[in-house]
């Protein structure tokens, strides 16, 4: 069906010695790096907050963190896992929240879910909510493309008087 077109290869002639490529020795060569396996970091378990542990101020991090005790001040994280007996009084917000204990506050979270023990006073932003038979909620849910983005932290410019 398809064939080599000869067309753009130089002429053979008889006899005529093929050109020998220099072939360099090993030892002169540069030394190429071999690339090394990578691998991925282990994910480094949550920090647990025990339940006798009380704190007033904020916590933040870029990981996950699983609250026993009770925070009286804001919670970001990647991963939140409020305890059965848990007390936070403040803003929670994370990518992925899941609350079996008390929170009297804002929830932000991408995820969010309510277990059966859990107690929310307060608004719930989320992109996924799951509430499970039992949860209390008191407060409003709104769904947000973006839940994280517009917290309490950033301010709005005042409107300039006319």
């Amino acid at each position: 069906m398809f064939s080599k077109s000869k067309i753009n290869e130089p002429e053979k002639k008889p006899g005529a010695a093929k050109p020998v490529m220099a072939k360099k020795p090993d030892a002169v060569r540069p030394a190429m790096a071999t690339p090394s396996p990578v691998t991925p970091k282990a994910k480094p378990p949550a920090s647990i907050l025990s339940s006798d542990l009380h704190i007033k101020g904020n916590i933040k991090t870029t990981g996950d963190i699983q609250i026993e005790g009770e925070i009286v001040g804001d919670v970001r994280a990647h991963l939140l896992t409020v305890g059965e007996s848990a007390r936070i009084k403040g803003e929670v917000i994370a990518d992925d929240v899941v609350v079996n204990g008390h929170v009297s506050g804002t929830v932000r979270g991408l995820k969010v879910r309510l277990t059966a023990t859990s107690r929310v006073q307060g608004d719930i932003i989320h992109k996924t909510i799951a509430i499970e038979s039992g949860a209390h909620f008191e407060g409003s849910v709104r769904r947000e493309e973006d839940p994280l983005s517009s917290s309490k932290s950033q301010v709005k410019p005042a409107p300039k008087p006319a």
